[in-house]
Order: C-alpha cells, then sequence, then structure tokens
C-alpha cells in the first residue's frame, strides 16, 4: 500500500511541477517600458509565488530601479511569499473576505492612477475571484459571501459562479483593463478552468465578457437560489453590464502559462516510468464527484479485467451538491464515491488532489488537498466502525478518511493548475 501512495504522490506532484511559477512565468514576462513604471496586479492561489518570479525577473535579471516596480498582490491565506517591492496580502477563499475587500480597494487605484507610459503586468491564477473582491454599487461585502456560498452549496460549476460574479463586481468582467486604460496592459494566468477559458479564470478581470445579467439570472434560477432584493436589482441594473468584445479599453494581451493538460502530459510521463500504461481521460471534466467517481470506477475495472497495467489520469473541476452537515471538498468526495464504486476489487489504488494543496474545506491552509483509496479502504473502514455509504450521505468525507489516515495533506503548493486525480490499476 505505501509503495503505491508513493507513485501516486510521485506522479501527482509532476503535474503540479509545470505550473510552479518560478519556471512556467519568466519566459512570458514582458520587457519593461523605456520610460514608465511595472506595476503588477496579481491574484490567486499562486499570486505570492507569481510576484516573487516577477520580481527576481524585472529587479535581478533585467536591472530594473526599485522605484519603478510596484504593485500589490492578493492569495489565500496561507500562501503568501516574501517580496521586496510588491505588497503581498492573504485574504479568503473561496469565500471572500474583509482584507480582500480592503486589498482590492487598492489594486483598483494603483490601476486606476497607470499612465499611458506604464506597464501593467497582471498575474492570474485559480481562486483569484474570491481574492479580488469590489461588490457593484449598493452591494455589500455580507451580500457576496453568502452568495457565493450559496452558489458554492448547490453545486453550481466555476462558470456558473464566475457568471455570476462578473456581474456583481467593479474588477472581474473586463473591468480592471478599463480602470487601467490607456496603459499597456499584459495579462499572464495559469489556467485553473476547464477549456482553458480566459473570461473564467478568476473571472477575466482583463478580458471582455460574454455573458450577461440575464445569464446570471439564469444561474440563480437554474440552481434555485433566492437572493435578497439588493442582489436581484443589481443583476436587473444594466448598469453592472460587463465590457463586451470590441470595447476599446481592453485591447491588452493575454497568455495562459501553464495548462492543466500539459500537468497531465506530465504526469503521463512519471507513470509510464513507473510502469504503468498512462490513459489521459481528459483535463476538463466538470460534473458531481460521485457521480464522475462511479464512472472512473467502471473504467478501471474493465481495465483491470482486460489485463491491462495502466494509470487513468484525469483532471477538471468536480462540485458538490452539499445535503449533509460533515467536511469535505470535490477530491475527497470522488475518493469516497470511487471506493464505494471499487468495492474492495484488488489491484487499483488512487489519488484525488487539489493541486493548490486544499480541498474545500474551512478555507485553511492546512486543510487535506484529497485522499487515497486503495483495495483495503472499506474493510478498514468496516473495522473502525465507518460506513462509507453514510459519510457519502453526509458529505462527510474528510471524517471518514481522517479516521484512517488516507487524507493526503502536503500543504499549499502556491499554484493551481485544477484537481488531478490518478488510478493506478494492475492486473
Amino acid at each position: 500500500m505505501r509503495g503505491h501512495r508513493a507513485v501516486l504522490e510521485r506522479i501527482v506532484r509532476a503535474g503540479i511541477a509545470t505550473a510552479l511559477p518560478e519556471t512556467c512565468l519568466p519566459p512570458f514576462l514582458p520587457t519593461p517600458p523605456r520610460d514608465g513604471d511595472v506595476i503588477v496586479l496579481a491574484c490567486g492561489k499562486a499570486a505570492g509565488s507569481m510576484v516573487e518570479a516577477a520580481e527576481s525577473f524585472y529587479l535581478d535579471r533585467r536591472g530594473l530601479a526599485p522605484e519603478r516596480l510596484r504593485g500589490l498582490a492578493v492569495t489565500r491565506h496561507g500562501h503568501a511569499r516574501p517580496a521586496r517591492r510588491i505588497r503581498v496580502v492573504e485574504a479568503g477563499h473561496p469565500i471572500p473576505d474583509a482584507a480582500g475587500l480592503s486589498a482590492t480597494g487598492e489594486v483598483m487605484a494603483l490601476a486606476r492612477d497607470a499612465g499611458a507610459g506604464d506597464l501593467v503586468v497582471v498575474l492570474l491564477s485559480g481562486g483569484g475571484s474570491a481574492n479580488w473582491v469590489a461588490p457593484a454599487e449598493h452591494l455589500t461585502l455580507p451580500d457576496k459571501q453568502e452568495l457565493t456560498a450559496a452558489l458554492l452549496k448547490a453545486g453550481a460549476s466555476i462558470a456558473e459562479v464566475n457568471t455570476v460574479r462578473k456581474h456583481l463586481s467593479r474588477i472581474k468582467g473586463g473591468r480592471l483593463a478599463a480602470l487601467a486604460w490607456p496603459a499597456r496592459v499584459v495579462t499572464l494566468a495559469i489556467s485553473d478552468v476547464a477549456g482553458d477559458e480566459p473570461s473564467v479564470i478568476a473571472s477575466g478581470p482583463t478580458v471582455a465578457d460574454v455573458t450577461t445579467l440575464s445569464d446570471a439570472r439564469a444561474v440563480l434560477g437554474r440552481r434555485g437560489i433566492r437572493v435578497p432584493a439588493a442582489v436581484a436589482a443589481a443583476l436587473d441594473d444594466p448598469a453592472n453590464e460587463t465590457p463586451k468584445p470590441g470595447d476599446p479599453r481592453l485591447k491588452g494581451t493575454f497568455t495562459i502559462v501553464a495548462r492543466p493538460l500539459a500537468a497531465l502530459e506530465a504526469m503521463a510521463r512519471q507513470a509510464a516510468q513507473a510502469g504503468f500504461e498512462p490513459v489521459i481521460l481528459s483535463a476538463d471534466i466538470e460534473g458531481e464527484a460521485r457521480v464522475i467517481a462511479a464512472q472512473h470506477a467502471k473504467l478501471a475495472l474493465d481495465l483491470r479485467r482486460s489485463g491491462r497495467r495502466a494509470a487513468l489520469l484525469s483532471g477538471g473541476e468536480l462540485t458538490v451538491t452539499v445535503r449533509g452537515e460533515g467536511r469535505g471538498g470535490p477530491n475527497q468526495e470522488y475518493a469516497l464515491g470511487l471506493a464505494l464504486a471499487l468495492a474492495g476489487e484488488p489491484g487499483i489504488h488512487a489519488l484525488s488532489a487539489d493541486s493548490d494543496g486544499s480541498d474545500g474545506g474551512s478555507g485553511d491552509a492546512t486543510d487535506p488537498a484529497g485522499a487515497f483509496v486503495d483495495p483495503s479502504t472499506l474493510a478498514r473502514a468496516a473495522a473502525a466502525g465507518l460506513q462509507a455509504a453514510d459519510a457519502l450521505q453526509a458529505n462527510d468525507s474528510t471524517g471518514f478518511f481522517g479516521r484512517l489516515g488516507d487524507l493526503y495533506a502536503p500543504g499549499p503548493t502556491l499554484t493551481n493548475i485544477n484537481d488531478l486525480r490518478v488510478i493506478l490499476v494492475s492486473p
């Protein structure tokens, strides 16, 4: 069992390594302007490490005078890195908090103050939608907090959540670039979303938005979410529509510096080195965690029966419709659903993990990233007086795997390339 866990960890870490900012970011950082300043604005779980890489590039490699480099980064609690010129603020995720609200106001002021000769470098990573919070007029931070919590509890996809967020914000959906205009804006992003869609990564603060107020209202209706009168009024107000394609203020460039598919390809190479035939399912899988787990269990069982020694690899962002009172996250719930569907089948070991090092839970940096599954999972649980089906019903995957010592808790990885899943199948 321990040998398989070491292999699983190595495979997952190979994927995470493709998105570490010190290696993936520098080749894309733009040359500083001749006379103006470089203003770095960053958000998300990789914001601290992206700023660290950017400072090294501009101050050490390019010799930029320190007084010409300024900016602000907002990252998740526990994900900060030491910086020399660019202040790093820790804030709430997935629920925004007062620290994020205050820091976002400063980010917007920096963008507004940028001159035509300045270069604004925007560094985006997963989690940025929660870190940069600037409620639309007449809305409050509690309004945004309650709505975000309701969307997550209802199992809304990240695209759905961000469609709503963009229309209740003064920074998302292209509005940051509009504030910085006419300064040159260069956006570099680590993708954590299906299809690597720029307008979804961190809610697309520097790109045009094709979704509408009507789309946002439709998400709430589809998910059965009733909102306060202030939120409903904001979603009916044409002033809250986002900048659209063709807006002259959104002429900056947008480049993705790390993609989930590249992470899976690196994982495939690591799996092959370990003697497993890599089988990449997709980097963009979305859906209810327990449902996807059952589908993947069937694939693993089919591979085993055919006598193949293989590694099933997948990425994407799963969701959980919360009905119970337990603790967990999509990766842990996937692992629990997988264990139930495999029913102790010999020769199958798995790890499902959020690449940022934390999967759901309280939003604390010490939360587990995911969980391991092996042929003994259900038997060990029964011996400990645990019933996997009951734990799944209660959405208590953290409690279940915690009792078994099967949680995966690497701590913050300082990047985010979405969820990574590995199922090793031996004949």
